[in-house]
């Protein structure tokens, strides 16, 4: 699972936002040395008040999947741990197999 590291994702809204800390607490209704330690790295905030301050910056928190967090990649480790000419040799056996797949009937 991908990890946000709210230093960086608030530091970066708050500058795009041309805002100071002091400037984001008060609109964010916080203490300025909350803002000042989470940039800080020294206080990792609730997501409530991630939100709040993101939404100050005129920023959104949003949730997605992450891409290929549910595929099986074994085959994929599988051929990485060949070497070029295994993967070439692999690719011949399956190509000939694959021309031996019967062929579908075709119907007027």
């Amino acid at each position: 699972m991908a990890s946000v590291n709210p230093a960086r994702v608030l530091k970066h809204a708050r500058r795009r936002a041309g805002m100071t800390q002091r400037g984001l607490a008060d609109a964010a209704g916080v203490p300025h040395s909350t803002v000042a330690r989470i940039e800080l790295g020294q206080l990792s905030p609730r997501t409530d008040t991630l939100v709040r301050l993101l939404g100050a910056t005129g920023h959104a928190l949003e949730v997605s999947p992450v891409l290929g967090a549910d595929e099986d990649r074994t085959l994929i480790r599988d051929r990485l741990a060949m070497t070029a000419a295994e993967r070439a040799r692999l690719g011949i056996h399956e190509a000939r197999a694959a021309l031996e797949l019967p062929r579908p009937v075709r119907r007027p």
